[in-house]
């Protein structure tokens, strides 16, 4: 079930707070967590029921490890178990994942023939696989305290962050379930929730989708594309995939306040970044955590020496690449954010000098650093990827290609532009470009000067205003939702 979807909107979610809130009055802790588990189940098994076994079976297998490694003292035997849990998590993940792209790159190299049956990729399986690694790692720790089943499957399977993350720790979420004051409705709480939600889900429909459909018609004929249409291309993918996520993140927030949850922010205006370094304190920040704790920290950090702390980012960063997808594009792209990284800490003072004197280039430098890397993470190969950047510095700039102004024509700027026919006809097409670029222009500043969910929330107040604006994003959004996509961290 997608978040931007009229079932989930006009009946699920509706439903489900109104359920959890009512068994809540009625003091049935116990029945309003199943409740909401259940409510969650059917979120997930909605795109296909098959997810749901392996979702099940993983939330048993690794309780089960919890059990074990909080009843087992004998060290060798706790090293085993957590050492057979992780493998099992990853190995899992490895087998729905990246299985296929691995025989297919051994054929290559060793000239073999092996034939892998393509498998379906279960949904969500690379968040709620991290989130129960790292569940894992803290039992092998003993650090968890003592969880109900029922308490660590509500945790895994809580439908607003189960898809696409945030990726949450049972210390952020589990405690708030058993709050007192969590399980009482909260008419200020819930009004913040569908304010952000509202936003959210503008963000989606209204804006990353329309950018999605000038994306897609470039990149699926990268070789015919000169400088100008390719730069369209490269800045549309940058800006669908910054209003998709963003989109996501704010309505997973949204939908968490409605249930008096705080889901820890994910999304914290990545293209205001003057550097790498700071973009990636900004963006899927619970996955930056994850890797820091879990692969960073681990290979070492920072404590043995500049040179092996390097060495430890770009492994982070790779395997940020590959958690992305199976795909030598995200591999090459992680290794690039690596080292941009690496390039940002490397050369910290005189880039903060440039930062004091000239902010403006810095921002410009790092945002066309992210365009360009962003082509590597879309395309779908490398020489395609290589091709459509060796386009854009040709500098062979010519018009807006008519595909894509009728790709970007969705139904509202096609009843503006229907308006305006009546009048001034013979300057339609005109009209149409500037139609078009105004578009890029407002959303480029919208990402970079608007206010983000965390900055809204601190000064949020419930108020006519707050009402009128969510109702009307929420209908606008809602009556163009007829051609339903997913986000793009689905796929991831």
């Amino acid at each position: 079930m997608l978040f931007n979807s009229y079932i989930f909107v006009l009946m699920f979610l509706p439903l489900t707070v109104s359920g959890w809130f009512v068994l809540n009055s009625f003091n049935k802790e116990w029945l309003a967590k199943f409740f909401l588990l259940g409510m969650s189940l059917w979120f997930y098994g909605y795109f296909n029921y098959n997810y749901l076994f392996i979702m099940i079976a993983s939330i048993v297998i690794n309780y089960t490890f919890y059990i074990m490694l909080n009843r087992i003292n004998v060290r060798v035997l706790r090293k085993l178990i957590f050492f057979i849990g992780i493998v099992l998590n990853i190995g899992v993940l490895f087998y729905y994942k990246y299985l296929g792209f691995f025989v297919e790159n051994i054929n290559v190299v060793f000239n073999t023939d092996f034939v892998v049956t393509k498998l379906l990729l279960p949904l969500g399986i690379s968040f709620f696989t991290f989130q129960q690694v790292s569940f894992v790692i803290d039992s092998y720790k003993k650090t968890v305290p003592k969880y109900s089943f029922l308490d660590y499957a509500l945790f895994v399977s809580f439908f607003p962050q189960l898809i696409a993350g945030p990726i949450v720790l049972h210390s952020e979420i589990i405690p708030q379930f058993a709050d007192p004051n969590k399980k009482k409705f909260d008419y200020v709480r819930l009004s913040k929730g569908v304010s952000i939600f509202s936003v959210g889900i503008a963000k989606k429909v209204l804006i990353a989708d329309s950018f999605g459909k000038i994306s897609d018609v470039g990149f699926a004929d990268i070789p015919s594309l000169d400088s100008t249409n390719a730069v369209i291309v490269m800045l549309a993918y940058t800006l669908q995939i910054y209003f998709d996520f963003s989109g996501y993140c704010d309505m997973a927030s949204g939908i968490g306040l409605m249930f008096n949850i705080d889901l820890p922010s994910n999304f914290n205006s990545p293209y205001r970044a003057l550097d790498m370094n700071d973009f990636w304190k900004r963006w899927h920040m619970t996955l930056t955590r994850f890797l820091t704790q879990n692969v960073y920290i681990p290979l070492g950090g920072n404590r043995k020496g500049k040179l092996r702390t390097y060495v430890n980012q770009f492994i982070v960063f790779l395997v940020s690449g590959i958690w992305h997808g199976a795909n030598w594009t995200f591999i090459f792209w992680g290794m690039l954010n690596g080292l941009s990284v690496i390039f940002a800490k490397v050369f910290n003072k005189p880039l903060s000098f440039v930062k004091k004197k000239a902010k403006w280039l810095m921002w410009l430098l790092t945002f066309a650093f992210i365009n360009l890397s962003w082509i590597y993470f879309r395309a779908d190969s490398l020489s395609l990827a290589t091709q459509m950047i060796k386009n854009i510095f040709m500098f062979d700039f010519g018009v807006v290609e008519q595909r894509f102004l009728n790709a970007f024509m969705s139904a509202e700027f096609e009843t503006v532009l229907w308006m305006f026919e009546k009048f001034f006809a013979n300057i339609v097409d005109p009209f149409k470009v500037t139609l078009f670029v105004a578009f890029f222009a407002f959303s480029l500043f919208a990402s970079v000067r608007f206010k983000n969910a965390k900055e809204r929330l601190e000064t949020f107040k419930p108020s006519f205003k707050n009402l009128f604006v969510s109702i009307v994003l929420l209908i606008w959004s809602i009556c163009s939702m007829s051609g339903v996509s997913s986000f793009l961290y689905f796929n991831f």
